[in-house]
């Protein structure tokens, strides 16, 4: 299997090329290279995302493996950051939807600059990757944090509508992790905010570009004015093209098992005999929406699971319209409406709770490796 096709990344969606692409994983490369844009990064985050696999499930075949836990210290730590902004998701609810710790300091607009949009900043590697993630629904960590960067410190537009935008078109969109991370860079989830000048850039998306308007020095982004490559913006609705409603069939005799966008998992008891119901609810849809892109990725995912039916409304609908025997859920934030019996996702540590740094959590998760 290989993770490109003329120079793009791709994402296959059957479960044997995915468990193959963790037996790809190279995690002491990937400590030393992982801020480049070709460096030795997993390529893993869209199925994590939508819970196919789980970061305990990487984690567990990395260590296998036999490495020395310090050489592959960096590669666990960045696996965890997964988990903690979990954590912080449930505990902290729709609060992450808001400035969590601090307000965003020189906010001029709720939009986003149009050229980022467009793909037209005239940064050269930033115009590059973002024509590749509508492409390919992916986007490099890095340039992730640069695009935060730009939109909210350069361009003091408010992190959230940029996050949204953001997640609409990722294929591992995660909520919590694009959402916090890009109050990280915002200085709401952090004690100063994040900014890359092109130097940065160009040592990393191995470009030479000059002359931009992040080619500055860092002391000069305190008192920047908004770039004119960044004043105009733009702020559309975000629609999720959820498929149309179809009648499905229950056993009633059967216990019935709920997946949704977090939760794709094959394995998940699959052994038992049961309706498995991939539920699409439209009010999560349209406070957290989705591309067509990204709903047909989940739906191609969702061919791993043996029998899975698509059912497009709410929890309680299903209820109401079925009648639906043992109902069976993994616990996840956005399932809070969900009745039944809840099971535990997998995590890497058994470490829980609201930490207010991932520093704090981090220095639980080590007590448990060994060196």
């Amino acid at each position: 299997m290989t993770l490109f096709e003329n120079d793009i990344v791709h994402f296959p969606t059957s479960y044997a090329e995915i468990v193959e692409r963790i037996s790809q994983v190279e995690p002491i490369p990937y400590g030393r290279s992982r801020n480049y844009i070709d460096g030795a990064v997993t390529y893993l985050s869209p199925y994590i995302s939508r819970g196919v696999i789980s970061t305990k499930q990487v984690f567990a075949y990395v260590m296998e493996q036999g490495y020395p836990t310090a050489q592959i210290e960096k590669f666990i730590q960045e696996l965890a950051w997964r988990d903690y902004w979990q954590q912080v998701w449930i505990a902290k609810g729709a609060v992450i939807d808001t400035d969590l710790k601090r307000p965003q300091e020189r906010v001029s607009n709720h939009g986003i600059p149009k050229t980022v949009v467009n793909a037209s900043t005239k940064v050269q590697a930033i115009d590059a990757a973002i024509s590749e993630f509508y492409e390919t629904g992916y986007v490099h960590n890095h340039v992730r944090m640069y695009l935060a960067a730009i939109c909210c410190n350069m361009g003091q537009s408010h992190w959230h509508y940029p996050a949204q935008w953001m997640y609409y078109y990722l294929l591992d969109g995660d909520w919590a992790s694009n959402a916090l991370s890009w109050q990280w860079v915002a200085g709401t989830n952090s004690s100063k905010k994040y900014v890359a000048n092109q130097d940065n850039i160009n040592t990393y998306c191995h470009t030479r570009q000059k002359g931009t308007f992040l080619d500055v020095d860092y002391d000069q982004f305190s008192e920047m004015e908004i770039p004119e490559e960044l004043e105009a913006t733009t702020k559309e609705k975000w629609v999720t093209p959820l498929p149309q409603k179809l009648a499905i069939e229950v056993d009633s005799e059967l216990p019935t098992y709920i997946y949704n966008y977090y939760n794709l998992d094959p394995k998940w008891d699959s052994e038992i005999k049961a309706n498995r119901i991939l539920l699409l609810e439209p009010a999560v849809f349209e406070r957290y929406p989705i591309s067509k892109k990204s709903v047909d990725f989940m739906l191609e995912l969702g061919k791993n699971i043996p029998g899975l039916q698509v059912f497009v409304g709410e929890f309680d609908s299903l209820g109401k319209e079925y009648n639906l025997g043992a109902v069976h859920f993994k616990e996840h934030p956005l399932n809070t409406n969900y009745k039944g019996t809840e099971t535990a996702r997998d995590w890497m540590f058994d470490v829980a709770g609201y930490y207010p740094s991932f520093f704090g959590f981090w220095k639980k998760c080590k007590k448990q490796l060994i060196y």
